[in-house]
């Protein structure tokens, strides 16, 4: 392959993006699937005190957001993590590793929207399939995905808004079933939201990490704001501000809910549910259609963080294999309907292959592996973009971008490397999912490397220097 044309400029992204809509971006992209799905699951780590886990994740976001934005202020461009990590270490393996991390956090953040929208789906028409019934509905809605994936999507401003107001509508609901559960004196316990209870086998610590690390899933999204750098107005000044307000919002509205939640249903019926907010909704207003509508509402909500998460990983497996550094085969186009239709395949068989793994083989829920799974891979892959702003302070750029305080990107780093390892009380399956993801990704970088090198092509490689001095700073 041939390095890229540089002697035509092309034409620079419209900037489109003000305050306000780019705001609407980050809180659409955190409010989701995580605090849907995975309220039960962390109020089964740590009981009552279920809003704690919610508190510590939003914090360790909100110090990797400062290291984002730093980077993103000091190169404004469309590419994230893997452009940030390239600069710092100019490593291409690194580089791969880091982008096929990411999209295979895409994947199973799919899955899991995806295994949600079943057990929904189920309880919304009262199928009582059980297990093996929602795995098979997951299958379906996710091979759904796929043919939407393959006619081609396109997306706009508007629909983001009109899903984010779903999104947030839900849990808006939430709260105020439990205002009016209140005013109604029904039977509405505050006194759990403090009642801190553990597992027999794991101390106080170790069960508010183990809740983070799932509670955890629920704030990532902000850090694909970054991606809309080229589209936003004065980026420079425009991000800080917003970003740091979209976490805010988000971590508050999460933490009412999860009190919410555990005040109107008793922590082992909530940690036993699939669709904790859904029974939240049938404790605090009985007698209010709310109840009915209630599970098809939280099935529109993450049907698009499943939509749009599966799109991302077929577009970067898409991206990787044009720029040669996974098989060719996987960015071939379709002639009729010009998406990506190998890389489709390629990320929804994966994805298959995830559902009816934790659906058959997971001792716990489907949605919490698969969550908590989408954190482990998101929490290494912030790690190393708070190493990256260290090392890239040796780039002295001139024009005023945003500097994080030193400390934060050391404490984002020392905090992500933990969440990451099984000190924090990771169940062994999410290592196991995340392991055969990552290397598979291994096994088609080194097998493409060495068709390269048969084939004599010398310029393959995630963002060349004909790839950075195309892009805009």
């Amino acid at each position: 392959m041939g390095a890229p044309d540089t002697t035509e400029q092309q034409p620079e992204l419209r900037r489109v993006m003000g305050p306000g809509l780019l705001l609407i971006f980050v809180v659409g992209d955190i409010l989701g699937t995580g605090v849907y799905a995975l309220t039960g699951d962390v109020a089964g780590e740590v009981g009552g005190a279920a809003w704690l886990p919610f508190l510590v994740a939003f914090v360790i976001a909100t110090i990797t957001a400062f290291s984002y934005l730093e980077l993103v202020t000091k190169y404004p461009q469309a590419a994230g993590a893997a452009l940030y990590v390239h600069k710092a270490f100019s490593i291409q393996f690194i580089t791969f590793l880091v982008a096929f991390v990411v999209m295979c956090s895409g994947i199973t953040s799919a899955s899991t929207a995806s295994s949600f929208f079943a057990a929904n789906f189920d309880t919304g028409f009262g199928l009582g399939w059980g297990k093996l019934g929602i795995a098979v509905i997951a299958l379906l809605f996710m091979a759904l995905l796929a043919m939407v994936n393959l006619r081609g999507v396109g997306e706009s401003v508007k629909l983001n808004v009109a899903l984010t107001f779903v999104e947030a509508t839900g849990l808006m609901l939430v709260l105020f079933v439990g205002l009016w559960a209140l005013t109604r004196g029904l039977d509405v316990d505050f006194g759990r939201v403090v009642a801190f209870e553990t597992a027999t086998d794991k101390n106080a610590f170790m069960a508010v990490t183990a809740a983070t690390s799932l509670a955890f899933f629920a704030m990532v999204g902000f850090e694909d704001s970054v991606n809309m750098a080229e589209e936003t107005k004065d980026p420079v000044n425009v991000f800080p501000k917003v970003l740091l307000s979209g976490l805010t919002i988000a971590g508050v509205i999460y933490i009412l809910v999860s009190i919410v939640a555990v005040a109107l249903v008793p922590v082992g019926t909530l940690a036993a549910s699939d669709t904790p907010l859904v029974d939240v909704v049938r404790a605090g207003a009985p007698n209010l259609p709310i109840e009915e509508i209630f599970p098809f509402i939280s099935m529109f909500a993450v049907s698009n963080t499943a939509l749009i998460n599966m799109l991302m990983a077929s577009r970067l497996i898409y991206g990787m294999a044009r720029q040669r550094v996974l098989p060719q085969v996987l960015g071939v186009v379709h002639p009729r309907t010009r998406t990506p239709w190998v890389a489709i395949v390629f990320t929804t068989t994966i994805a298959f292959g995830l559902i009816f793994y934790v659906s058959v083989f997971a001792s716990s829920t489907a949605i919490s592996v698969l969550g908590g799974t989408t954190s482990l891979l998101l929490l290494a892959v912030f790690a190393m973009v708070n190493v990256a702003v260290l090392v890239l302070r040796r780039d002295e750029r001139r024009g005023g971008h945003f500097r994080t305080p030193t400390a934060l990107p050391v404490i984002g780093f020392v905090t992500s490397l933990y969440l990451v390892t099984p000190l924090s009380g990771r169940p062994a399956q999410q290592y196991i999912l995340a392991l055969v993801l990552v290397g598979v990704g291994i096994v088609l970088f080194f097998v493409t490397m060495l068709i390269n090198r048969r084939m004599g092509v010398k310029d393959a490689g995630l963002y060349t220097e004909a790839h950075l001095a195309d892009a805009p700073d």
